[in-house]
């Protein structure tokens, strides 16, 4: 029964952020509790972009890092988006409060689920 005790009380964290990696979308976490640091973690995103639509229907999603202000672009077969679409990527900021989630595997890998 400890064990099970154990393994779920790592299972989600509170922690704040000492790095970011916008680039790959992944920050470090001190986490509250234990003092210790976290390796890279992925930060869970809802996808966005700004959309350019070009005449062929084919268009080029303009992916900004609103932390960097850098992006990239890629093409993307014809589809639809609602006019004036546009999302943002969300990354934290060094000493932001946020919330850790863990697999529940030997060495599972974490992410961020949010800051508060």
């Amino acid at each position: 029964m400890d064990e099970l005790q154990n393994i779920l009380s790592r299972l989600v964290q509170t922690g704040t952020v000492t790095a970011v990696d916008s680039a790959k979308r992944r920050a470090r976490v001190k986490f509250k509790d234990t003092g210790i640091i976290s390796d890279w973690l992925y930060v869970l995103q809802h996808y966005g972009a700004n959309f350019y639509i070009k005449p062929d229907a084919k268009h080029t999603h303009e992916i900004t890092d609103t932390f960097t202000g850098g992006g990239t672009a890629s093409e993307f077969p014809d589809h639809d988006h609602l006019p004036g679409s546009h999302l943002t990527y969300w990354m934290p900021k060094v000493n932001d409060r946020v919330l850790c989630l863990y697999l529940p595997v030997f060495n599972g890998d974490g992410f961020v689920l949010g800051g508060f």
